[in-house]
């Protein structure tokens, strides 16, 4: 057995630990989106995710996603392979080429944060509407049966011992790190749970501003650190080719948001902090699966693409009547779809891939395998959850009630509010009627009366 590579086992951990850090960067992200009244739910959304899917990725995820693939028919990994990743332990479990092993444990516990993060990025297209409980529910069921499956599907490879999924090894499309795993993946299913759950109230009529755009900026930026993790990480190794992937990440980020604030500068006369967000975002996505395929050149074409054409794709709820609150749809699935099919036009051979999209001389054979690659993930994705999403609703419930909505989720939810806005021994408000609302709630068994509901919201809108 070769040695385990200190610095690349240093490097995948770090990594893990960025990649984690990109969940806290998504609840502030998210959480600054929606209206005051609802920033607790939407982080919580995102906080929970750290506890349920590690606790499922743990027991069964990982063994579904990078276990012998069942029947040989690279579908689904043997979810009873890896139970409590006890076989990880041993001095044996490493994994790599030689001179760059690291243990398989490492590989795991980053794996882990990609599978926290990415059912958490689902919870933006449902904001300020759904039930904790459920999403709770959700959150484990989601990840078991459309998650874990396409990991196995897209990142898990196959070798003479081992039968891998069959985008990675038989069809041979590129995700170096999750454009079809995480971003079509999550977009398709945010688009199945928002016609499930419908729209919210007031949507197209009421104005629902991000009520604190610095979170917002502050978790772009956290994203953007952490996305380092995400791609640079995936190489698994700290080489040269891990330096043109983070270089790539860097491009296309910076791309994206210059792309975006050049279309709304040209369409609504203005450049935006929350269009600097979004389209550093929309660049990152899209440089996601591509990162190990194209040059810097490359980045930049991608991010621009991406950061322009989701620019346009998050009014397209507003046209055609869905309502994704918070863009999953209009960034992730299109940016995903647009980096994942941009691999097919604007990969390079002397990039770490070491593959020639069409614009470079390499025909259509890298391209259909993306495109088929993307169309299975989207379709899987949306049919599965859209099913998963009505099971949930018809036996648990998945929408708050109208006037628990109105009064807002954080405390119909959670029984706090975000911001106390009146100090204490001041008049009765926001922050002052929440101490009061276990016992006004409780007393004689029933809720609280509509005054009282009227005060402790007050106009957090």
């Amino acid at each position: 057995m070769d040695a385990i590579n200190a610095g690349d086992t240093a490097w995948v951990l770090a990594s893990a630990g960025l990649v984690l850090l990109m969940t806290p960067g998504l609840a502030l992200f998210y959480g600054g989106m929606v209206r005051a009244k609802s920033v607790l739910n939407m982080m919580m959304m995102s906080f929970i995710a750290l506890g349920t899917v590690t606790i499922a990725w743990v027991l069964w995820g990982y063994g579904e996603s990078f276990g012998n693939s069942l029947g040989g028919l690279g579908l689904v990994g043997n979810p009873f392979g890896h139970v409590g990743l006890q076989d990880l332990l041993s001095a044996d479990a490493v994994m790599g080429p030689a001179g760059h092993q690291i243990p398989t444990l490492a590989f795991a516990a980053f794996q882990g944060t990609f599978a926290i993060i990415a059912v958490a990025l689902v919870s933006g297209a449902i904001a300020d509407r759904a039930k904790f409980s459920t999403w709770t529910v959700f959150t484990v069921v989601w990840a078991t049966l459309v998650y874990f499956p396409v990991a196995h599907w897209v990142f898990d490879f196959a070798t003479p011992t081992h039968v891998g999924g069959w985008i990675a090894s038989q069809l041979r499309a590129i995700d170096f790190a999750g454009g079809t795993v995480l971003e079509i993946n999550c977009g398709a299913a945010g688009l199945a749970l928002a016609l499930v759950l419908g729209k919210r109230l007031g949507f197209r009529k009421d104005p629902m501003r991000p009520h604190n755009l610095t979170l917002v900026m502050l978790g772009a930026g956290l994203l953007w650190f952490g996305w380092f993790g995400f791609n640079a990480g995936s190489a698994l190794a700290a080489t040269g080719s891990t330096a043109v992937i983070w270089m790539n990440t860097l491009v296309a980020g910076a791309v994206g948001m210059v792309a975006w604030l050049g279309v709304e500068r040209v369409r609504d006369g203005h450049a935006t902090s929350l269009g600097a967000a979004s389209g550093l975002v929309a660049g990152l996505v899209a440089i996601t699966p591509s990162c190990s395929a194209v040059t810097p050149v490359g980045a930049i074409a991608i991010g621009a693409l991406a950061g322009a054409t989701c620019a346009y794709a998050v009014a397209w709820k507003f046209r055609y009547g869905y309502d994704d609150s918070l863009d999953v749809v209009g960034v992730h699935l299109v940016g995903g779809l647009v980096g994942t099919i941009g691999i097919g036009l604007f990969a390079s051979k002397v990039a770490p891939a070491g593959v020639d999209g069409l614009l470079y001389g390499g025909g259509v054979d890298q391209l259909w395998r993306q495109v088929v690659a993307a169309i299975a993930v989207l379709a899987f994705s949306f049919l599965v959850t859209g099913a998963i999403g009505l099971g949930l609703h018809k036996a648990m419930g998945f929408r708050v009630h109208r006037d628990d909505e109105m009064r807002g989720v954080d405390l119909s939810e959670h029984l706090e509010t975000a911001y106390d806005l009146v100090p204490r021994g001041g008049r009765l408000g926001v922050g002052s009627a929440a101490q009061h609302l276990p016992d006004a709630r409780h007393h004689d068994g029933h809720e609280p009366t509509p005054a009282l509901a009227t005060i402790t919201t007050g106009d957090l809108r």
